[in-house]
């Protein structure tokens, strides 16, 4: 199944740029994800499993890696950019 996926971080920290800057790169990483990066939010277009354990992996590395953050997202069950 397909899937999009809009993302955005809030570290709760004082140097958030570098923190959601090393999460977007980690996800732009990941194979079968294509990701595109605006001023607001992150979009994933990928396989819906794919694009979740990515998520699943790679939130769990900022919450040990950084602290604490706040991620917003919203999903649905299709390849919105198709």
């Amino acid at each position: 199944m397909q899937a999009s996926v809009e993302i955005s971080m809030y570290p709760l920290g004082r140097d958030y740029i570098p923190e959601i800057q090393d999460f977007i790169d980690r996800i732009k990483m990941r194979p079968g994800i294509e990701a595109e990066v605006n001023g607001m939010s992150t979009q994933l277009f990928g396989d819906y499993r794919t694009i979740m354990q990515a998520l699943t992996d790679e939130m769990a590395v900022s919450f040990e890696k950084e602290g604490k953050s706040v991620f917003v997202m919203k999903v649905i069950n299709s390849h919105l950019k198709q």
